[in-house]
């Protein structure tokens, strides 16, 4: 009985691989995960801070660009 379990168990394990699938690299640029990232955020105008947390967020992201171009 251990015989046919285990030959059964290979089949389904063989079965398995076949119809898996895996998953894709992400080979967006850091920019577009971003973008998309902001695109996808709820705009909530009830929230008073919300505003404000996107400015600073946007100027932290400058502050990295802006240290860059004057590296190069």
């Amino acid at each position: 009985m251990d015989k046919r379990l285990a030959k059964r168990h290979k089949r389904q394990v063989a079965r398995a691989k076949l119809h898996s699938k895996t998953s894709e690299p992400d080979v967006r640029t850091r920019e577009q995960i971003e973008a998309a990232r902001d695109a996808s955020r709820p705009d909530t105008g009830g929230d008073r801070f919300a505003k404000f947390a996107r400015a600073v967020r946007s100027k932290l992201t400058g502050s990295k660009e802006s240290a860059e171009k004057a590296e190069n």
